[in-house]
């Protein structure tokens, strides 16, 4: 050593004389009320702090390998945890740097004053509140004096370009911020509020969490709260009435100070929300037992951070040891001795809360509760760092000298700084103590939870670890809770629904219901199905839409069917008896090639219900198209031509003896056919311009509610083309209609023009009634099954009429009554004018008969003896009753 180490007491500094002088700042004594710089002493904080310094000097000083033949001294300030009374204080590291102009000064006698140079200062270890650093640094850069902090994390002092004399042997906030988003989101919350002390540490270590919360995505600040320099009870009362206006935000990030800390958990008490609120802490409440003194119910669950540490044995045993007779050199020990055992060491004390004489021989940790201050780890590191760093600059500057050299001595803080910026080595609890570009030291936390449970004593249990990566063990929670707790804006939304963000505010949004045929694409927007598919039922994607058709046992195809089936048997049957019989008269006087032809007709009508039933394919679809409207056509065709031939016979009668062209039975056969191709090149037209296929439509029942929705297998036969296929049909049934009227007259003794009629009237009622049903259905849900019951339905009936007029009573009578079924006599001449005048009615005026000829009546009763037997036939009726007999419609 090069000398005896000389210790000088100060009021308000401890310097200890050695060979290189190091500075120390350290929040002794708390911030002083309005008007005073210091108030009470801090004994963790600062005395435990203080006294690592003194520590690690011994340690230093008593090592041969570090640093030998060179004392260390130290200049040791208290910063009053006030940044500006600390700048004030700082001002003594530099006066030997500052050259004073001392040319004017004399003595009284007038000799020239001798000043006693101050002490120079190699490097500066603290602060520790980061406030405090950052107006410190400032000064200290101006004079390159290099500044190792223990305790200072804000991310600002990082900027190497304004703080480019500082270091420190903590991680910045920047890397504690990003633990706590790690931890915000291992817990699944993304809703969450901030408090911050006023001042570089708590606004700095906020703003950094918020950034990088915004960089990561996913958590979103719901208020950002200060705490202000002067607070007030009401300040505390106030912030938590707003944390509570957002109460879904229960978790809530904290860098405060002490004192601030102790402010929020009363007023948490205060309000009775205790275990309402989930703290994390930054390290500046880290695992100490002053911010939660009496207040630990208020503080259970919360979870801290604190810089990796280890507890330092040897300075256990150092401060326990520590007395008032053998620490002298700490100026403020004897006031720390007073608070720690709650005594008085002499009447002039300021503490005024007890009136107990100190004995002297209290002893720390015997007399008193001790815990070592979770700083002291970093405190040591620090003072070694700088110590490393001057033991490598000395060894390069001063190769073939022990101790201080003049080149060492004159090389200055910036030669300094670099060696600082480059010392490795394994610290106070072996871990590597390094700096990066930036002075920064490499991020490395312990994750503490203050938990109190009947299984284990009240206190802060390790939970985790954060080195770039989070790992994290069991948790309690406040209020027996099992689970994490939550602290969301909303909770997520159920299967199937979409968020609806809030405008600014990520995290926060409404749940709306993917409706119709929507499903949920992703967690913020619903996608319509695709036209053929329908949502599943939890709405996360979508499913074909089951595909139906016409089925055999629907209650719409059993009634159609079952009228088909009773219309075959009954025209097998007519049709059976007809080639039975026929030869016999009533067959003959039907015109029997007409007839099959009709019953053809009524037979196809009643088989289409099959196919308009039956499962579609190319193949009947093709049949569909063919006999939609063949049955009809043939039908009304066959009694178009009947109709129009016994039209056209009686009105030649009316004029002439020769008969008209084109009533023979080939004829007939002829006309119909040629009416029947209409409707087959219609069809066939219709094959190639439009060929058949098969469809599913799935308009037809996409309800509201998608579970309903179905698709509809079915022939590529739109409501257009079935009425324009019918079309030609009905254009028959009305012609035919037409001339039923027109022979309405014709004795039904004579032909088969009234049934005829009857049969076109009920036939018009029936598809009169068809068209409203056909089209009135064209939106309804059912509109397939509807359309087919009402269409196969009504060709039931159509034919049903014609067979059941034309047919049935004829078939009645060759059965039931053969004996009528004979050739009847020869009608007399004067018979046949009876049924002839009885045919016409005529009443016309003198003026509008033939030849001036005077009414003339016709009687129905031959009766020689009536006066009609005196009136002469008229000779316009000559020719009819010709026709009539030469006909044969008797």
């Amino acid at each position: 050593m090069a000398g005896r180490q000389q210790e000088v007491y100060a009021p308000h500094s401890i310097r200890m004389e050695g060979d290189l002088t190091l500075g120390g700042l350290f929040p002794v004594h708390a911030r002083g009320l309005p008007g005073e710089p210091c108030g009470d002493i801090k004994k963790e904080n600062g005395i435990h702090r203080l006294e690592a310094m003194m520590y690690a000097l011994d340690q230093i000083n008593s090592d041969d390998e570090l640093l030998p033949n060179i004392t260390l001294g130290a200049r040791v300030l208290d910063t009053c945890s006030r940044d500006t009374y600390a700048l004030e204080q700082s001002l003594t590291f530099v006066q030997a740097l500052i050259q004073k102009d001392t040319s004017d000064v004399r003595c009284t006698n007038g000799e020239p004053p001798v000043f006693v140079k101050p002490e120079k200062v190699v490097g500066v270890i603290g602060a520790s509140a980061s406030s405090v650093s950052i107006m410190v640094a400032n000064i200290l850069r101006l004079f390159q004096i290099p500044q190792i902090s223990y305790a200072s994390t804000a991310p600002e002092l990082s900027d190497d370009r304004r703080y480019d004399f500082f270091s420190r042997v903590v991680p910045p906030d920047s890397f504690q911020a990003q633990a706590m988003v790690d931890i915000v989101k291992a817990m699944g919350w993304n809703y969450v509020s901030t408090v911050a002390s006023e001042g570089s540490y708590g606004e700095k270590g906020v703003e950094a969490f918020m950034q990088i919360s915004r960089e990561s995505g996913g958590i979103c600040i719901a208020q950002s709260l200060k705490i202000p320099h002067d607070r007030k009870q009401a300040d505390f009362d106030k912030i938590i009435q707003q944390l509570l206006s957002t109460s879904n935000a229960r978790a809530i990030i904290i860098f405060a100070s002490d004192e601030d800390i102790r402010g929020i958990l009363n007023a948490t008490k205060r309000a009775d929300q205790v275990g309402h609120f989930l703290w994390i802490g930054s390290d500046s409440w880290g695992a100490k037992s002053s911010p939660i003194h009496q207040l630990e119910d208020a503080a259970v669950g919360a979870v801290t951070i604190l810089p990796k540490r280890a507890t330092i044995a040897g300075f256990d045993a150092y401060f326990t040891s520590r007395t008032l007779e053998n620490n002298r050199r700490n100026v403020w020990f004897a006031e720390y001795w007073e608070e720690n055992f709650n005594c008085k060491l002499m009447s002039s004390s300021k503490k005024e809360d007890t009136s107990r004489k100190c004995t002297g021989q209290e002893r720390i940790g015997t007399d008193s509760k001790y815990e070592q201050e979770g700083k002291v780890q970093f405190v040591i590191d620090a003072v070694y760092a700088m110590a490393h760093a001057l033991h490598n600059m000395q060894k390069e500057l001063c190769p073939d000298t022990s101790g201080v050299c003049p080149e060492m001595d004159q090389a200055g803080g910036k030669k300094l700084l670099k060696y600082i910026r480059n010392v490795s080595f394994n610290g106070s609890a072996g871990t590597p103590v390094t700096f990066n570009r930036n002075g920064d030291a490499p991020g490395r936390y312990d994750l503490f939870q203050y938990q109190m449970n009947n299984s284990s004593t009240p206190g802060y249990k390790v939970i985790g670890q954060w080195m770039d990566t989070l790992q994290l063990n069991d948790m309690q929670w406040p209020n027996g809770e099992t689970g994490i707790p939550i602290s969301v804006c909303n909770l997520p939304c159920k299967t199937g629904e979409r968020k609806k963000m809030v405008k600014g505010m990520p995290c926060c949004w409404h749940c709306e219901l993917c409706d119709g045929y929507q499903y949920q694409y992703d967690e913020t927007t619903c996608k319509l199905c695709p036209y053929n598919m329908r949502p599943n039922g939890n709405r996360t994607g979508c499913q074909p839409i089951p595909i139906v058709k016409l089925e055999w046992h629907s209650p719409w195809a059993v009634i159609p069917v079952f009228l088909a089936m009773l219309g075959i048997i009954a025209t097998i049957f007519v049709m059976a008896t007809f080639i039975r019989y026929n030869d016999t008269p009533i067959v003959r006087a039907s015109g029997r090639e007409l007839s099959y032809v009709l019953l053809t007709g009524i037979f196809l009508c009643y088989i289409i219900t099959f196919l308009m039933i039956a499962k579609p394919d190319v193949g009947i679809c093709s049949f569909r198209r063919i006999f939609l409207g063949l049955g009809m056509c043939i039908s009304y065709a066959a009694l178009l031509t009947k109709t129009n031939r016994i039209y056209r016979i009686f009105e030649e009668g009316k004029k002439s003896v020769t008969p008209p062209r084109l009533i023979s039975p080939t004829s007939q056969l002829a006309i119909t056919s040629s009416l029947i191709s209409v409707q087959l090149l219609g069809v066939f037209i219709w094959f190639g311009v439009d060929p058949p296929n098969i469809v599913i439509d799935y308009d037809e029942q996409k309800t509201m509610n998608p579970s309903q929705a179905r698709g509809m297998l079915k022939c590529d036969i739109t409501d257009l083309q079935i009425i324009c296929s019918l079309g030609y049909s009905i254009l028959l049934m009305v012609t035919c209609t037409v001339y039923a009227i027109k022979t309405r007259g014709v004795p039904e003794n004579f032909n088969e023009a009234k049934p005829i009629g009857f049969t076109m009237y009920t036939t018009c009622i029936v598809w009169l009634a068809f068209i409203p049903i056909f089209f009135g259905t064209a939106q309804s849900a059912e509109k397939l099954y509807i359309q087919t019951t009402t269409l196969t339905i009504s060709m039931n009936l159509s034919a049903s009429v014609a067979l059941g007029m034309l047919y049935m009573p004829k078939v009645y009578v060759i059965i039931f009554h053969p004996e009528l079924n004979v050739q009847k006599r020869k009608r007399s001449f004067k018979a046949v004018v009876t049924a002839a005048t009885m045919s016409t009615r005529l009443s016309h005026k003198p003026s509008d008969r033939p030849n001036g000829e005077a009414k003339t009546e016709l009687c129905e009763n031959v009766d020689p003896n009536s006066e009609c037997h005196h009136a002469s036939p008229p000779p316009i009726s000559q020719n009819y009753l010709i026709n009539l007999a030469k006909y044969g419609f008797n």
